[in-house]
């Protein structure tokens, strides 16, 4: 008779649980139920799925989650106790909802989808003894932060925790509430040299939190139309939705994003019926300069849309022709059922995920559907087929492939004014069909409708790295950066900067990349394979075969004829680099 083996693993416990529940709901159930849905929903959940954590227990207001190192754990509790105290902060003391969170690296036992073990017993402990509004660790997660995350410890000495047999020493994170984990950009940007502005997302004031899409595509495309004016510089819609369900300090955003202008704004979509507000302001002083509101029907939307990029233009711009604002406001379909289908599908593509972007095709391809010559759903269907290949989440990669680049030329077919199509569509061209002078074409094109365009960026340093144009490549990166400053994580950026560095032989920054995309991400296999190749061709074997091996633990099918085939590479010398790589990092052939 055999036993099966218990599977036993290392990693970071994150436990949380809400300081003086039982009081908050005695003294209003309902409304204490419901701030509890919002806060597990909008920021605990969102932000251990930013963090690539996994929650794997909910009793009642407390939470268990696990990661993979305790950089992302760390990280993630600042990011949670910093949103939360600034949803706390708009109630009475009595009122305020506050975690406290403890966290530990140990052993743990797997049964199922739960975690049991003295790593599971250890984080609860820590989460007992610590301040609301503040973060407990023990010496093993310290020892492994506290030179990556900038911030200061409160060492509390050796400590006995409840049914813990040996004392821990324990840290309580300074100041949990206003510390934020490393950004990779700076925290202050210089002005450009022509106006500037970011718009925030609006606030959804239906009632229905299903209507987050509608109110997010009301924004985004107002900044596609400020964007497309070659006379400002317009912040990107991925940069601006980082501060989606934050309490904002206008000047800070100014700083923080390097902009003057600030727009910011709510949706009401009740009925039949919409109204939009909007307020500019100047994040150098806090002065209101413009404000207003629309009201129409719901089929009116976009007029209303253009009415508040007209109003702002007029304040921003002294010189703009009626006739430019008409051209600029043109909206790629005016079927605004196909509008609902793509601005959803853009809700589910920014998640980031396999099933969230299933849902997104679905999403564009009934756009399509509803309005066949709707340029931006054909482009934005053939990306989603492309960062499935990607990933190697293509369920059958010839008929997908096929499928993808009929969707990417009729994109550019249809939107030869479109810069998303273009740029979309010609970046899917030359990663899936090869056609790499076309699509650079298609991305100039593009960009020369609208500089503004921060995901053309992107595309362009894709392009420019395939035809083996590396250093235009990295200024496509910074210039991608510097219009999206807090682009989410900026993995993509670091990805190609780090791919640039291996065809220029500079292996050693190229592995610094690579470790940053691991810090960030540890169980993006793309990050440890980049790892493994720069370390080989700078002749460290030993800790490239280590990092391969965790890349063959993510993905074992994973072949280095493969991998070098991901890439539509024209230069010769480039590709035997990578085939040199992957072969001294010990992929199989």
């Amino acid at each position: 008779m055999t036993t099966e083996r218990a599977e036993r693993r290392l990693a970071a416990i994150f436990a949380a649980d809400v300081v003086g529940y039982s009081r908050l709901v005695s003294a209003d159930e309902e409304g204490t139920l419901s701030r509890l849905g919002t806060l597990r929903r909008d920021i605990i959940e969102a932000n251990i799925d930013r963090y690539s954590g996994r929650l794997f227990k909910i009793m009642g207001d407390g939470f268990l989650a696990e990661f993979a190192s305790a950089v992302q754990a760390v990280s993630c509790a600042l990011a949670i106790q910093t949103e939360t105290e600034a949803v706390a902060s708009g109630f009475d003391d009595a009122q305020k909802m506050r975690l406290r969170i403890g966290i530990h690296v140990g052993d743990v036992l797997v049964t199922g989808e739960d975690l049991m073990g003295d790593g599971i017993n250890i984080a609860a402990r820590l989460e007992s003894i610590a301040a609301p509004g503040g973060i407990s660790i023990s010496r093993a997660v310290h020892d492994q932060i506290r030179d990556r995350i900038k911030t200061t410890f409160d060492d509390k000495g050796e400590v006995f925790l409840k049914n813990i047999a040996r004392p821990v020493q324990v840290f309580a994170v300074a100041e949990a509430k206003s510390v934020a984990p490393i950004k990779a950009t700076p925290s202050a940007l210089a002005l450009p040299n022509r106006p500037s502005i970011a718009v925030l997302p609006f606030q959804n004031m239906s009632g229905d939190p299903e209507q987050e899409y509608f109110a997010d595509g009301v924004v985004e495309d107002i900044i596609t139309a400020l964007s497309r004016f070659k006379t400002l510089f317009v912040i990107a819609r991925n940069s601006s939705f980082t501060y989606k369900g934050k309490a904002v300090d206008v000047r800070k955003v100014g700083s923080e994003l390097g902009v003057r202008y600030v727009l910011e704004g709510s949706v009401r979509k009740a009925g039949g019926r919409v109204r939009i507000t909007g307020q500019l302001i100047d994040s150098a002083t806090g002065a209101h300069i413009w404000a207003d509101r629309f009201d129409g029907e719901l089929h009116d939307v976009f007029e209303l849309q253009d009415q508040i990029t007209t109003s702002v233009l007029n304040r921003l711009l002294t010189h703009v022709q009626i006739a430019e604002i008409e051209r600029a406001n043109r909206k790629p379909s005016t079927n605004l059922h196909a509008y609902d289908c793509y601005w959803r599908g853009l809700s589910e593509h920014w998640k980031q995920t396999k099933s969230s972007n299933d849902v997104a095709l679905v999403h564009f391809l009934k756009a399509i559907d509803l309005d066949q010559n709707f340029s931006s759903a054909y482009g934005m269907a053939a990306i989603i087929f492309a960062m499935q290949k990607q990933n190697f989440w293509l369920a059958d990669v010839a008929q997908d492939t096929t499928e993808a680049i009929r969707l990417a030329r009729r994109a550019i077919e249809l939107g030869p004014t479109d810069e998303t199509a273009l740029c979309r569509g010609g970046h899917c061209l030359g990663y899936l069909a090869g056609e790499l002078d076309f699509a650079a074409e298609c991305i100039r094109r593009g960009l020369a409708i609208n500089p503004n365009y921060a995901g053309g960026w992107s595309y362009s340093a894709w392009t420019h790295q395939w035809l083996g144009d590396h250093q235009s490549s990295l200024a496509d990166v910074r210039q991608w950066e510097r219009l999206s400053p807090c682009e989410p994580t900026m993995l993509q950026g670091k990805m190609i900067s780090a791919f640039a560095h291996v065809y220029l032989g500079n292996f050693e920054e190229a592995a610094r990349l690579a470790q940053r995309i691991i810090d960030e991400r540890p169980n993006l296999m793309v990050g440890w394979r980049l790892l493994a190749i720069s370390r080989a061709l700078a002749g460290d074997v030993v800790s490239a075969k280590t990092a391969t091996k965790k890349a063959m633990e993510l993905d074992p099918s994973l072949t280095a004829s493969g991998l070098v085939s991901l890439a539509p590479l024209r230069r010769a010398i480039d590709i035997e680099r990578l085939k040199e790589g992957y072969t001294k990092a010990g992929f199989p052939a």
